[in-house]
């Protein structure tokens, strides 16, 4: 006897190929009924035989496309009233404000390549995807994820296209993207001389600019970028000074993993995850130097592989095995999207611009990632991953989460779901600070959200806080490393009291000093701070961030070090030194400050590392890439009550100057003091709470040095240890956080 039943589906389900994958399973099992996209889920109703419907279940479950993903399956037995002859894909439905998971942008597939060879009407057509890969999240404009509702909607399919589109069977049934060279988008080369429109014509000629040392600006799919050949000296050093981007460094992108392997040393797990279908720039200790100035004073770079059709359709034609891939953009502002905007801003880079005539509604950077014990570690979550959600122990529905002021992204909850924004960036001009608004109207129209309750930062003057403030909503602050080790509980759906080491740059402190070493015994609700590094009054406060030497002087004046320092001193010769030294004595503008950061600066500006910084953690970053490895030592600090001075550390290191030990040396024994002080002070906090979860978080933890060699310390001393995996362990995974705590608070009626 044959039975019907309605499956409802929900998570990644929607332009990843499920309907048509759900079609021929269904004919293969012999089963009629229909499959359909609702705002929320995929729904499925099926008639047949029981053993049918069970194997379909289980290959459902099994053998469903890769990118897909299944959150839950509700299966109801039904008396179906309209007996279907066969198994159809039926018109999507709009009847509700949930949601179904987002495609993010995907990495163009081999079959897609492979067809780009091939098939008549795509060959070397730039634009080709199908339901396995594609643009996805930079183009939809609506729910549900149809062709009417993303910016493909301007380019009517050709019969061909239809044909494919329409068809079941075929890979790009229901690609929303699909397209050919006869009814598509198209590239279009404009140097100011000539517009070139035939893609043999443009590939031969980018190729051309960029082996002899042109720079080019190329439209991708979350926004335009740079590129420039990453052998040439001078174009890399001709985009630094065009671009003004000083000493930040390029993210290179390698023609294969073959030509990559040449230039940097990579293992099986960080293959897997450059190799992925998400592609992500992932940053690997170089092996072989490329062009001087691609990332000064670093042993890492980033690199990534190509994820565009035209990516590779370029490293066909070009003599280099690298590019500089960069965002297309000047200085701080969000990445260009716009046309017109882009020839009357990236034209000062370079009169080379190849733009496509397909719009982008969402912009995203590249995503920036890691690869530590085996584990993806996030540094900038946007291309590939977003909007992908995290899942959560406690309903969000309703709350937005403001984030931070540096690299923001903010956080909406829908039901039991985060969905955090693509990157933004930092919130200091009025033109990021656009993009962060435009965003979030734009989340809320696509995601069906409404927000009843608002949360955000102590700070009174973050741009976030601000635009938090002007929702008129209920509104939740919450302190800085708070939210920092919220994050990382939010991701492990950890629902406990924890200890917490929260280790940054700058955080407002509930005493409106500046924190940022943090130890805290804390759940989502409350914190308790239990120990801390010592308040430094630091000349210049934020200004410090970018002139590491003036903590290095408000460390030496506040532990009575100057006077062995003044050699040092006297070698800085930085206009300003005086007055810098006249403002500690007199205490003025020299705000308290416990952050790590700024002690990292302070070692790394005396020994000559870097006493000017062109970008954020620039001195921390240079000082970890001349660890040298090995090196047992390190020095030594002091615990009085509840603070941890380093004045021992700074004394010690002035000693080993003197002695002229090298600085990978030092750099080496200051990391080690540093591990030792996390695992001193955890063991502290056992011994005093009986807590044995030991959570990491803030941007200190992206040191890879550091998270690894504290992660494997305290794991030999038995605490249970949680890192970040899924958002970043920077002010990116903020929002995060604060989206968690506000939920907690509200199951708890604390607000």
């Amino acid at each position: 006897m044959k039975k019907s039943f309605l499956l409802h589906i929900k998570g990644l389900v929607q332009g990843v190929g499920f309907r048509p994958f759900v079609y021929r399973l269904a004919h293969e099992n012999e089963l009629t009924g229909w499959v359909n996209n609702q705002n929320d889920s995929v729904n499925i109703q099926i008639t047949g035989y029981e053993n049918s419907i069970v194997k379909f279940i289980e290959e459902l479950k099994n053998k469903k496309p890769e990118v897909s993903r299944i959150e839950s399956l509700e299966l109801t037995e039904i008396l179906s009233k309209h007996p279907e002859n066969n198994f159809t894909i039926i018109e999507s439905k709009d009847h509700n404000h949930q949601i179904t998971q987002i495609s993010p942008d995907l990495a163009v597939c081999p079959q897609c390549l492979e067809d780009m060879k091939k098939q008549s009407h795509r060959l070397d057509y730039p634009f080709i995807n199908c339901t396995h890969c594609g643009p996805r999240f930079s183009i939809i404009q609506d729910l549900p994820y149809d062709r009417i509702h993303t910016t493909m909607q301007d380019f009517e399919m050709c019969h061909t296209c239809k044909s494919e589109y329409t068809d079941p069977l075929d890979r790009r049934f229901h690609a929303e993207p699909i397209a050919c060279s006869d009814c598509g988008p198209h590239y279009t080369l404009d140097n100011r001389e000539n517009c070139i429109e035939d893609i043999e014509d443009i590939l031969k000629n980018v190729s051309e600019l960029i082996d002899n040392g042109e720079i080019v600006n190329i439209k991708g799919i979350g926004g335009y970028f740079i590129a420039c050949d990453a052998t040439s000296d001078l174009a890399v050093q001709q985009l630094r000074s065009s671009k003004k981007k000083y000493g930040k460094p390029f993210a290179v992108m390698f023609r294969d993993i073959m030509a990559l392997k040449e230039y940097v040393f990579i293992n099986e797990n960080e293959e897997k995850l450059i190799t992925s279908i998400k592609r992500p720039i992932v940053l690997l200790k170089q092996r072989k130097p490329l062009a001087k100035g691609i990332n000064d004073g670093l042993s890492q770079i980033g690199v990534m592989l190509p994820y565009m059709p035209i990516h590779y359709q370029l490293f066909e034609q070009l003599t280099t095995p690298a590019i500089v891939m960069t965002s297309g953009n000047i200085s701080e502002e969000p990445i260009v999207i716009d046309d017109v905007l882009a020839k009357n801003q990236l034209s000062g880079i370079s009169s080379n611009i190849l733009s496509h005539n397909r719009s982008i509604h969402n912009r995203v950077d590249d995503s920036v990632a890691f690869v530590m014990k085996g584990k993806t570690r996030m540094i900038r979550r946007s291309r590939g991953y977003v909007p992908e959600p995290v899942s959560l122990w406690s309903d969000c529905e309703g709350i937005f989460a403001a984030g931070a002021e540096l690299v923001n992204c903010f956080a909406i909850g829908k039901g039991r779901e985060a969905i955090l924004s693509q990157h933004i960036g930092d919130l200091k001009n009025y033109e990021t600070f656009d993009f962060y608004r435009e965003s979030f109207e734009r989340f809320q129209r696509l995601f069906r959200f409404k927000p009843s309750l608002a949360v955000c930062d102590l700070h009174p003057d973050y741009l976030s806080t601000n635009f938090a403030e002007s929702l008129e909503l209920p509104l939740v602050k919450v302190q800085h490393h708070h939210a920092h080790i919220a994050s990382c509980m939010a991701e492990h759906q950890l629902d406990k009291t924890v200890i917490g080491v929260s280790m940054d740059g700058t955080g407002y402190g509930t005493d409106g000093k500046i924190w940022g070493g943090e130890f805290f015994i804390t759940d989502l609700v409350k914190f308790e701070r239990w120990f801390h590094f010592e308040n430094i009054p630091i000349s210049g406060g934020d200004q410090a961030a970018y002139q590491p030497w003036r903590s290095a002087v408000s460390y030496l004046h506040h532990y009575q070090l100057l006077n062995p320092a003044w050699e040092w001193i006297g070698k800085l010769n930085q206009p300003g030194l005086d007055m810098v030294m006249k403002s500690i004595e007199r205490k003025i503008n020299c705000p308290e400050s416990s952050g790590a950061g700024r002690l990292f600066d302070t070692v790394a500006a005396l020994t000559g590392i870097c006493h000017t910084a062109t970008y954020h953690a620039e001195a921390p970053m240079k000082l970890e890439a001349l660890i040298r490895e090995g090196v047992p030592g390190k020095y030594s600090f002091e615990i009085s009550r509840k603070t941890i001075s380093f004045r021992n550390t700074l004394s010690e290191i002035l000693e080993d100057l003197k002695r002229n030990t090298s600085t990978p040396i030092i750099s080496a024994r200051f990391h080690n003091m540093v591990i030792e002080v996390i695992c001193e002070i955890c063991t502290r906090i056992r011994n005093e709470s009986g807590l044995n979860k030991v959570v990491l978080s803030g941007g200190t933890f992206q040191n890879r040095y550091l998270l690894e060699r504290a992660l494997k310390a305290l794991e030999n001393q038995k605490f249970e240890v949680y890192t970040h995996e899924k958002v970043p362990s920077n002010d990116g995974g903020i929002a995060l956080g604060q989206l968690a705590i506000a939920a907690k608070k509200r199951e708890m009626r604390c607000v």
